[in-house]
Parts: structure tokens; sequence; C-alpha cells
């Protein structure tokens, strides 16, 4: 077999990233991106772009994100190939690391042709030393979709004292079903997973004055919830219910509130994630009107 020559791309070289024939139905493709350079205007740095090639042609392609100014990848977004063997060298060889998410179509294991996309990607990515960390349903609300009727039965308060936040963090990750929460504190302990939360919260674009924090009628911390913007647009960039608190249903009044405070700037389309195990938080965003949009496996 000819031997395979793994690299970087350059800049320029968009069109050789593009040559691997791929049916697009897997990975960013469901939303109907394409990949392209910062230096064209699109989201991708050509060294953190890398091909695995046989005789010149691409077998197998994978370009990590990051948001401009960021030091390193925070996401795997593209992987691709016809040669697994090569893509299992392309990860093993690229002096890279990030959390990588597979979007997939709803439904996707009913549709043989996709499911089949989907399988191989994720051998590769096992074989290449990532670990499947749990499956989630991706939401997109619309303004064509009924907007949800705040409840009335929480109190919310701007809280700029990021001390506060930490400890409200530190309790709502108590029993937290959330699998990333779970990793987290595994991976950095307690005060290490609150650290890592509150840095992606910081890390979104949108404005730190914009999160809340929930009160009772009796004036006790339900929760907090965060509107935000990612890169990409607006979002549901957290939601959090205190143990204490559970049992109520706040959660859903949280996504009602971070919804409405949304939409009261302007946003006309919102994306937001569950783990399709959470049941009830999955349950709040379907009484909440949000359709799922994709499924999404994600990989550390």
């Amino acid at each position: 077999m000819t031997e395979l020559v793994i690299r970087p791309l350059t800049a320029g070289e968009t069109p050789l990233f593009a040559s691997l024939p791929d049916p697009g139905i897997v990975g960013r493709a469901v939303l109907g991106d394409t990949y392209g350079m910062v230096a064209d205007g699109g989201q991708y740095r050509p060294e953190w772009t890398w091909v695995a090639l046989r005789d010149g042609v691409v077998v197998a392609r994978a370009a990590w994100w990051a948001k401009p100014g960021d030091e390193r990848p925070i996401a795997l977004d593209w992987f691709d190939f016809t040669d697994a063997e090569a893509a299992v060298q392309l990860l093993r060889s690229a002096p890279l690391q990030a959390e990588y998410s597979l979007l997939l179509p709803p439904g996707w294991r009913e549709q043989p042709d996709v499911r089949a996309e989907a399988e191989a990607r994720m051998a590769a990515a096992e074989a290449a030393g990532l670990r499947k960390l749990v499956e989630r349903y991706r939401y997109t609300w619309t303004s064509h979709c009924p907007l949800p009727e705040r409840t009335g039965r929480l109190e919310y308060r701007p809280e700029p004292d990021d001390d506060v936040i930490r400890g409200v963090l530190r309790r709502i990750q108590e029993g937290s079903l959330d699998a990333h929460d779970l990793h987290d504190i595994e991976e950095y302990g307690r005060a290490g997973a609150v650290e890592e939360l509150l840095g992606i919260l910081t890390w979104m674009p949108s404005p730190r004055d914009w999160w809340r924090l929930a009160y009772t009628p009796a004036g006790e911390v339900a929760g907090i919830h965060v509107p935000a913007r990612n890169p990409s647009g607006p979002c549901i960039g957290y939601i959090g219910v205190l143990p204490e608190q559970r049992g109520h249903g706040y959660a859903y009044d949280l996504l009602v509130e971070c919804t409405q405070d949304l939409v009261a700037r302007g946003a006309t389309r919102i994306a937001a994630a569950t783990d399709q195990e959470n049941f009830p938080m999955a349950a709040h965003f379907a009484t909440a009107g949000y359709p799922v949009s994709e499924e999404r496996i994600d990989f550390v």
C-alpha cells in the first residue's frame, strides 16, 4: 500500500480539504455547513486542519475549531474519511486534542445509510483513543414556534459576584444528571469542575450581566439560568436547579425565562441541548415547544 502522508493544510488548500468524497449526511454537513479558512471568511485555521493522503489523494480529513483569539481548539468539528485506518492514524498523529461532537439527523439509527456513516466515525474515533461520553438532543427554537409563557413562580435577579455564582454552580453539580458535569468532576475535582463550567460560560461572547439567579417566593435560591450567545447565535447557555429545590419543575420555569429573555433581546432562533438520558429536561424542552433539530454524540 502506498505510504500515507499526514499533514496540516496551508493557506489556499481549501479545495484539497473539499476533494474528499463524502455523502454529507452526518457531521457538520447536517447543519448545512461548509469548510472555509479564516482568511477566506470561514471559521477554520489551516494549522488546525489536517489531511491524510495516498498518492496525493485525500483519504481522511479533520478540522478543529475555536473562536478567534483562542489559543487552542475546543472542538473537533470535521472528521471524514474513505480509509478508516488512515483516519485513525490522522487523529493519533495530529498534535491537537478537543471534544468531538458527531452531529446526526433525528432518528439516525432508522436510516441505514446514515447509521453506517455514523458507526464508521464512532469506531474510528474510539480506535484513535477517544471515548464516547454521551448522546444528546440538539434543539432549535425559532420564531415560528410558540413562545412559552412565563409561569410567574420564581423571581429573577442579576448576581454580579462570581463567588456567589461559583457556590450556586457547585451545589447544582451535586447529583447532576449531566454527563459533562460528571466527567469534569471526575477529571478535575469538584472545585475544578465549577471553574471549567464557569470558564465555558464566560467564554461566550454574550454579556455576563445577562445571567440570573432564580428565587422562590420565600427568598430561597432555586437555581440559575444563563441566556447567551455563542459564536453561532443565541442559545440556552445554562440551566440548573439546586438539589433542595428539585422536584418542583423549576427547570421548566428557568427554560421559559431564558427563552423569553433571549427573544426580548431580538433572538428569532435559539439553540439548546440536553443529554438524551436526562428525561426530565428533555420533557421540559418538549413542553416549551423546542423541536429536536439534530442528535449529537460527544466523545472526549
